[in-house]
C-alpha cells in the first residue's frame, strides 16, 4: 500500500516537472523570439523563467534524491570504507530530512502563509508570490518523504544483510 502511495506521488511529481521544463523552454524560447525577432521585448517572459527555473531547480532536486543521483552524497559516501558507508548514508539521510522537515516544509510554510496574508503580487505577471513560494514546502515534503524511505532501506539492510552492498536506486535500475 506504501509503496503504491509512493509510486503515485512519483509520477506527480516527475509529471509536474517535466510540465515545469516544457513550459521553461517555452517561455525562454518566446523571450528570445519576441526579443530578436520581433525587437519587442515581452515584459512578463523574464519573470516567468525566474519562477518557472525556482520549482524546477527545487522539484528536480527531489527527483534526484529518490533516483539516488545527488553528485553530493554520493560522492563523500563512496570514498569511504564499505563498513563506514551505511551510518554515514543514514547520518546525511537524517541531516537531509531534519533541514527539510524545519526549514523548508515548517518555514515554507510559514513563507507561503505569511506572502498570501500581506497579499504580495509579482509585478510583470500580477500572480501571488505565495503560490511561487509554495515550491518550497513541496519540495521539502518529497525530500522529507525520500530521505525517511532511504532511511528505513539503509537500517533494514543493515539488520538483515551486514556487510552487503547497498545499492542507490538509479544503481538498482541500472543492474535490472
Amino acid at each position: 500500500m506504501l509503496l503504491t502511495v509512493k509510486k503515485v506521488l512519483d509520477r506527480i511529481l516527475e509529471s509536474v516537472l517535466v510540465a515545469a521544463v516544457a513550459i521553461l523552454v517555452l517561455d525562454v524560447s518566446w523571450q528570445v523570439v519576441s526579443r530578436l525577432v520581433l525587437a519587442r521585448p515581452c515584459g512578463w517572459s523574464e519573470e516567468l523563467a525566474v519562477f518557472m527555473l525556482v520549482w524546477v531547480s527545487l522539484l528536480g532536486g527531489a527527483v534526484a534524491l529518490e533516483r539516488g543521483a545527488h553528485l553530493g552524497i554520493d560522492y563523500f559516501v563512496a570514498r569511504l570504507s564499505p563498513r563506514l558507508r551505511p551510518f554515514t548514508e543514514i547520518l546525511a539521510f537524517v541531516l537531509i530530512a531534519v533541514f527539510s522537515l524545519c526549514v523548508m516544509i515548517i518555514g515554507g510554510a510559514d513563507l507561503v502563509s505569511s506572502t498570501l496574508e500581506l497579499d504580495q503580487t509579482s509585478p510583470a505577471l500580477g500572480v501571488k508570490m505565495g503560490y511561487v513560494y509554495l515550491a518550497v514546502p513541496i519540495c521539502g515534503f518529497f525530500l522529507t518523504l525520500y530521505s525517511v524511505m532511504a532511511i528505513a532501506e539503509r537500517i533494514n539492510a543493515l539488520i538483515n544483510k551486514p556487510g552487503a552492498s547497498r545499492d542507490t536506486p538509479a544503481q538498482r535500475a541500472v543492474k535490472s
